[in-house]
């Protein structure tokens, strides 16, 4: 039986495992450098940074779902930005990935949102794939920028 729920801070540690999971998977698992007791205490602020779902198969919890909200100010109204997607690799093709998309619809729905939107590895086509058929626009015009680390040091410096 599979079922959907919102996470608690005592699941730090599995959203962690999660994050773990598929940094591998997209070839960069150096990457994660948040650790479970930065996530629990995220979870427990009066405003959360991110609301997360977990998914359990048979008892066993097998995928998650992690997003925030985003504003378009085009639409003028929130949209959910989903920010990680994972189902392990025994669990696919179990329903899991399309239950938790199809969940965090519903919550952006029920919130009167305007968008849910993601990014997705171009080298993904699986993944790609899945998406269209639930649906999903992959807009290809769209390139998702980032500024980080050293880069958003000396961007956010003050010019002298």
């Amino acid at each position: 039986m599979l079922e959907i729920r919102a996470t608690t801070p005592s699941d730090a540690e599995t959203i962690l495992s999660f994050v773990r999971a598929l940094a591998e998977y997209e070839r960069q698992p150096e990457a994660v450098q948040v650790d479970a007791a930065t996530l629990r205490a995220q979870l427990e602020a009066p405003h959360p940074p991110f609301e997360c779902l977990l998914a359990e198969l048979d008892g066993a919890t097998v995928g998650f779902a992690l997003f925030f909200h985003s504003y378009s100010t085009w639409r003028g109204k929130r949209g959910v930005w989903l920010e990680d997607l994972f189902v392990l690799p025994s669990a696919r093709r179990h329903g899991v990935g399309a239950a938790l998309l199809r969940r965090v619809a519903q919550i952006a729905r029920e919130r009167d949102c305007a968008r849910f939107e993601w990014c997705v590895l171009d080298w993904n086509e699986t993944a790609i794939s899945f998406y269209k058929k639930l649906g999903a626009d992959v807009l290809g015009e769209w390139r998702l920028c980032r500024v980080s680390d050293a880069a958003l040091a000396q961007l956010g410096t003050p010019e002298a």
